[in-house]
């Protein structure tokens, strides 16, 4: 090479160990990387890599980059394939579960068949099946499974108890399966008037027809509690019995705790007696107290009390009433009960006592009378002497007389009634008991 002469090119130059060519390489690694400028939204996308060549075969290939691997063999497993398919069953049952419940609880709630109110009696012993089956019958439900169902969901079967159910018109099934789990039986009432002997009694409890089984022996006379009772279909006569009586027992033990303190009785069965005297003698409620004083008062000197009702109980008994006035010869007739013939109270009581009576004849009025007799207007006029009373007496027959002359036919009619449903009374004085005034006469 001249000196002073232009270099020949790089390109041409020979590359050996220690010529330019290795300089230009150290050159270029040395020089740093140029970036290009791109936009944000470039900057953001993945930089495009050039693949590397392939071969024809592999350029007919579908490309695979962003598929992701195939299942592992795990995921193939019979196990794991038979878990997933009960899974998957387990969630159409559990849909179609709710869905049924939805429909049920509809239905359930539902208004019933039923047109109007319907008694129906479920018998003891009767089991969810049977239940069902009697309120279809009925008309009660037309869905016996419905009906079933919210049983068995409500988990009621064990509380659902036999009885007498009245349905509403229109009751639905949640209605009827709430009567039966809280037991709202219809319940039942019988009304045992006052002054009905225990055979009177027994009598209206076996007429009727809801009560059930028989009485065995006819209950002790005012032994049981006139009053209003209470009671469900199928309950026994004996039971509603004992129920009176208990009642009765109850009562006369509160009453006895508070009598009067110079009452001339010993013990409380004197005091149902004396009570039975009452009952019988009057159906005014104002009279009672004055009646029972006329009784105590009689007790305590000692005179007879006299009493008619006492006579047509030693005749008839337990029956009650006599059809007809009471006769002379009737009164001079002894018994056990006669109180124109014995001295004191009868054996025993000749009614069953209410309340009332029983109160009066604990707390009589503080009277000094002796004497009543019945006034011609249903009740009794009262005398503390027998000079007012055979006054009252006189003026009775006056009533009577006057009754007989405008209607003689109804009177004689209608007289045994009145003797038989309140015959009168006349206390005497022991000393003039050959000088009875008797109504009737």
């Amino acid at each position: 090479m001249a000196a002073g002469g232009p270099a020949p090119p790089l390109q041409g130059r020979a590359v050996n160990g220690n010529g330019v060519a290795p300089m230009i390489a150290s050159a270029k690694r040395a020089e740093p990387k140029q970036i290009t400028p791109r936009s944000p939204r470039q900057a953001l996308e993945p930089d495009q890599v050039d693949m590397p060549p392939r071969g024809a075969r592999q350029a007919l290939e579908p490309d695979r980059g962003g598929i992701p691997p195939s299942r592992s063999t795990r995921a193939r497993h019979p196990l794991v394939i038979a878990g997933n398919a009960v899974i998957s069953l387990f969630l159409i049952l559990a849909i179609a579960a709710g869905y049924a419940l939805y429909l049920g609880k509809q239905r359930f709630d539902a208004a019933g068949p039923l047109q109007q109110d319907r008694v129906v009696d479920v018998p003891r012993g009767s089991g969810l099946r049977d239940i069902a089956d009697l309120l279809t019958r009925e008309g009660v439900i037309d869905q016996p499974w419905v009906f079933i169902g919210g049983v068995l969901v409500l988990k009621a079967r064990e509380g659902l108890k036999a009885g007498e159910y009245q349905f509403k018109a229109h009751a639905s099934i949640s209605d009827v399966v709430t009567a039966m789990s809280e037991g709202k039986v219809v319940i039942h009432q019988i009304t045992i008037p006052e002054g009905l002997t225990s055979e009177q009694i027994v009598a209206r409890l076996m007429d009727n027809d809801v009560l059930t089984g028989n009485i065995g022996d006819v209950p002790a006379e005012g032994s049981m509690l006139p009053d209003t009772y209470s009671f469900t279909r199928g309950e026994t006569r004996e039971q509603l019995i004992a129920h009176m009586q208990h009642a009765q027992q109850h009562l006369v033990k509160e009453i006895w705790a508070r009598r009067a303190p110079d009452l001339p009785l010993k013990t409380p069965e004197q005091l149902v007696i004396l009570a039975s005297l009452i009952e019988k003698e009057t159906g005014k409620p104002d009279e009672r107290t004055r009646i029972a004083a006329v009784f105590v008062n009689r007790l305590k000197q000692n005179m007879r009390l006299q009493s008619d009702p006492t006579i047509i109980y030693g005749l008839v008994g337990g029956k009650g009433a006599l059809g007809r006035p009471i006769m002379k010869s009737e009164i001079d007739q002894p018994t056990p009960y006669n109180t124109y013939q014995i001295d004191g109270l009868p054996p025993g009581p000749i009614t069953n006592p209410g309340r009332a009576s029983l109160e009066a004849a604990a707390n009589p009025a503080r009277t000094r009378d002796l004497y009543f007799v019945a006034d011609g207007t249903g009740g009794h006029a009262f005398a503390e002497t027998y000079e007012q009373h055979q006054k009252n007496v006189l003026r009775l027959r006056k009533i009577e007389a006057a009754q007989k002359d405008q209607n003689p036919a109804d009177a004689q009619s209608v007289a045994p009634a009145q003797a038989a449903a309140s015959p009168p009374a006349h206390p005497l004085p022991k000393r003039r008991r050959n000088r009875r005034i008797h109504p009737t006469e």
